[in-house]
């Protein structure tokens, strides 16, 4: 059983028992339940639900596990025969979430 489910304006694909990475939940403590309602599509074995735009009665129940930094990202801009050259880099704030069970 997997759902895509809306968090923070992104769509994830879950599922009940596995640990996906959302941008930063300010208000989220270490161990606290979290519920998302935006559930936009439920495959039960086969049996898929599309929401229009979300399955009605559907929540996904997860539980914050740490809140992590992401692998640096360089960012490297260059014009060509100018000299110019600019390295930049950015690590962006995640939440670790492990997805408890899915509600249909």
């Amino acid at each position: 059983m997997y759902a895509i489910v809306e968090i923070l304006g992104q769509q994830f694909k879950v599922e009940a028992g596995k640990k996906i990475f959302v941008h930063r939940m300010a208000g989220a403590e270490c161990g606290s339940k979290v519920e998302f309602e935006n559930v936009l599509l439920i495959d039960n074995d086969g049996k898929v639900a599309v929401g229009v735009p979300t399955v009605k009665g559907a929540k996904v129940v997860a539980e914050v596990v740490s809140h992590v930094r992401g692998e640096k990202v360089l960012v490297f801009h260059k014009k060509r025969r100018k000299g110019f050259r600019k390295l930049n880099g950015h690590r962006q704030n995640f939440t670790e979430i492990m997805i408890n069970e899915i509600v249909a």
